[in-house]
């Protein structure tokens, strides 16, 4: 059997297509209507055996292509959008048949390395809650930062550390009742801040049954770990979904965009900031979980300890976050517990006594 390479440039109603052979021949080109039906249509019509491999870049509904293709037998291809663009033999004459052409050809010369992994359904599920759930704690925190910039402004900033709860909310509108104006604004940010605290709420009743139903042993195993929530096991779980696609810890740590930069060249190398490219919301949650390193009972609190000395508190946070992304990859893929004897560190307590050859006066202090 003959094999073929398809080349499909998606969009939500109509989806180009290119299909060619192992040489380079065009054997059919046109357009599929984007449903299980069209595509169904497309590997009737031109035979299209189970594993044929079939390129679409990334977009709204690659996803939902990509499943679809996948229950058809076909091998569907994920290619980052942008590589597919700088690797275009006309970069600027685009249209959807050449796209599907050149998603085609590279596909067949095997030049595409942005390969984007398709989760499976259950991951896919907790992705969208987890989106959903960030979504209306962003909208909370802009509320509260709102009505922070108006009490500023008034004179009244004593009064803006209270707004995290229903009640801090009712102490400021109760303290501004005689500032009309400011009075209305606070009550219609409060309005839109407890319409999302709604939201979140029902978020996480229904993230944590996903969690009881399919991803229950795994985040009781990440729990192990000092400062690791359910949200951030949740999160760390969405974004690794297969550990196994990863070849080792750095490369994971890599894709949450907590590596530093390198520049080398003949005898200079230097290191810059985190590159920062990849998963944000892995990378955010890791840092929150790092604050706790700050604690003296946190085991990684030595590690913490010793390079905010030296390097400061942000980069002992981004240091500990790194820390943390390789512990948590290495016990989704090996499925084991935290194990504090491997960190290099032992229990106390310890007593630390410095000695000092000055210090201030009782009248001084």
């Amino acid at each position: 059997m003959r094999k073929y390479y398809v080349g499909l440039d998606v969009h939500s109603k109509k989806s180009a297509f290119v299909i060619e052979d192992e040489g380079g021949k065009v054997i059919a080109r046109g357009e599929v209507p984007t449903t299980p039906e069209g595509f169904w249509g497309l590997q009737a019509t031109y035979h299209l055996a189970n594993g044929t491999q079939v390129a679409l870049e990334t977009g709204t509904v690659a996803f939902f292509v990509a499943r679809q293709l996948g229950q058809l037998g076909l091998d569907p291809i994920v290619v980052d959008a942008h590589e597919v663009r700088l690797k275009a033999h006309r970069p600027n004459q685009k249209s959807d048949g050449r796209d599907a052409f050149e998603l085609c050809e590279g596909l067949r010369r095997g030049i595409y390395r942005s390969i984007v992994h398709v989760p499976r359904p259950e991951i896919s599920r907790l992705r969208d809650t987890l989106s959903r759930r960030r979504h209306f704690v962003r909208l909370q925190a802009a509320q509260v930062g709102a009505v922070k910039a108006l009490l500023r402004a008034a004179g009244l900033g004593r009064l803006s550390r209270s707004l995290g709860s229903e009640a801090g909310w009712a102490r400021v509108i109760a303290a501004v009742r005689q500032h009309e104006e400011l009075r209305t604004y606070a009550e219609q940010h409060r309005a839109l801040w407890r319409c999302a605290w709604e939201q979140i709420r029902a978020l996480d009743v229904s993230l944590a049954r996903q969690q009881k139903e399919s991803f229950a042993a795994q985040i009781a195993r990440l729990q192990t770990i000092p400062g690791v929530g359910p949200i951030v096991a949740s999160t760390a779980i969405a974004v690794f979904s297969t550990p196994e696609r990863f070849p080792d810890a750095k490369h994971a740590a890599s894709y949450a965009g907590l590596v530093p930069s390198t520049y080398q060249s003949g005898e200079h190398e230097a290191h810059g900031r985190i590159t920062k490219r990849g998963s944000a919301e892995l990378r955010a949650m890791l840092c929150e979980a790092a604050h706790h390193a700050s604690r003296p009972d946190h085991p990684l609190n030595p590690y913490f300890a010793r390079l905010c000395a030296r390097r400061g508190y942000k980069m002992a946070i981004i240091a500990v976050a790194h820390r943390l992304c390789r512990m948590i990859f290495a016990m989704l893929r090996h499925q084991s517990d935290f194990d504090v004897a491997k960190l290099g560190v032992e229990r106390g307590p310890f007593e630390h006594k410095i000695v000092r050859a000055y210090r201030l006066k009782a009248s001084s202090q």
